[in-house]
């Protein structure tokens, strides 16, 4: 794709590109608690953007998308939330400019292999690459952090959702083999190596797309403020739910209402679940980490709302198969994507045979499978 993505990049402009890799990302544990101030761990994946930059010396921003054939140009001072994948570039260019950075004229090529819809952080990878590679050829000293947070913003004021920062900094800062404890108010990390034995990573794609800019997950995110504010009256040193208790939460138990009441409390638990999976994990115990990816799942399907028949079908085929699965949940900001799964290596095709089989013959869907492995961040090619 590489070679593609440049050689095309050639024949459009005649010029020589930059070459940027910006990788999806996949989350082990730690769902719903990055706009929450606390702990997830995510990292990046061997599904990646391949993005071709040049400045071009004009006030225009060319760029081609491969994968949809299609491609857009607009001006340096046409900035303004629209829609389509354009919107996520133009909301990186006005964050760029919004924080003081000089803006140029570039052409840019890309193409993914990330499955769009699939909860894989596409969107986060599309702006992190962009943003990345501006910095490259625009020479802006753009620090890792600095780029999450324009990525941010461009979901945030161009794309509507109010997402936390965890997929920009996971796809900005993954390591080879391991997965990020990510601290999202202090924003910094401990690098965790992941070796998972007899294990492997197998995604399942229940092939139902999610729109994370509809309503739902913005509610999650005022329900969980809602409960916060309430908090705060009693409270005053707390401002998220990362410094939340649950006896915290039941003493406003009665004011908050059930359903705050109970989104509140998967976050609450959510956040110490994590750290407790991190120390699993150092430890090699796999099958004790898994047995915490199925507690998250019946969280956010039961208490969060965030899941979906389907995820939910997915994993109960998981639970039946629990000798060679040790751990399922649906993963990503919910409302269909994928299920991650931990399935020992030796069973990772007679799972796929048999959750196929099991899926079609109740949705008459064929879900799509992705083996992954875990990677670096984004880069520049050669580097």
């Amino acid at each position: 794709m590489t070679d593609t993505v440049q050689r095309r990049f050639r024949e459009l402009f005649r010029a020589e590109p930059v070459l940027i890799i910006a990788p999806g990302r996949i989350n082990l544990i730690g769902e719903h608690t990055d706009y929450n101030e606390g702990f997830v761990m995510p990292a990046a994946i061997d599904k990646h953007f391949v993005f071709a930059l040049a400045v071009n010396g004009t006030n225009q921003v060319n760029c081609t998308a491969l994968d949809l054939r299609e491609s857009i140009s607009f001006r340096l001072d046409e900035l303004k939330p629209g829609k389509g994948w354009v919107n996520y570039l133009m909301g990186v260019l006005d964050g760029l400019y919004k924080v003081g950075f000089p803006l140029a004229g570039v052409d840019c090529v890309f193409a993914s292999t990330i499955p769009s819809g699939a909860g894989l952080s596409s969107s986060a990878a599309l702006c992190c690459g962009f943003a990345f590679g501006l910095g490259e050829v625009l020479n802006l000293q753009l620090s890792r952090l600095g780029i999450a947070k324009i990525a941010q913003y461009a979901e945030h004021r161009f794309a509507g959702v109010m997402c936390g920062i965890m997929d920009q900094y996971a796809s900005l800062n993954g390591e080879h083999d391991c997965a990020l404890l990510l601290d999202c108010e202090a924003l910094t990390h401990e690098i965790l190596p992941v070796s998972l034995g007899e294990y492997s990573i197998l995604l399942i794609d229940s092939k139902v797309e999610h729109a994370l800019a509809s309503t739902a997950y913005n509610d999650r995110r005022a329900s969980c403020e809602a409960a916060v504010a309430m908090i705060h009256r009693k409270h005053s040193a707390v401002s998220s739910l990362r410094h939340v208790t649950n006896l915290m939460l039941n003493e406003v138990q009665d004011k908050l209402g059930d359903d705050t009441y109970a989104k509140a409390k998967f976050v609450v638990d959510e956040i110490a679940r994590t750290q407790f999976a991190a120390t699993k994990l150092k430890a090699s115990e796999i099958e004790k980490f898994g047995a915490l990816m199925f507690e998250t799942h019946w969280g956010l399907s039961k208490s969060y709302d965030v899941s979906c028949e389907e995820l939910d079908h997915l994993v109960y085929l998981a639970e039946e198969n629990r000798d060679m699965v040790c751990g399922a949940r649906m993963m990503g900001g919910g409302f269909g994507g994928c299920t991650i799964n931990l399935v020992k290596s030796a069973g990772v095709d007679y799972m796929k045979g048999y959750v196929h089989e099991k899926y079609f013959a109740t949705f008459g869907t064929e879900p799509d499978f992705y083996t992954v492995q875990l990677s670096r961040g984004v880069h520049k090619l050669g580097t």
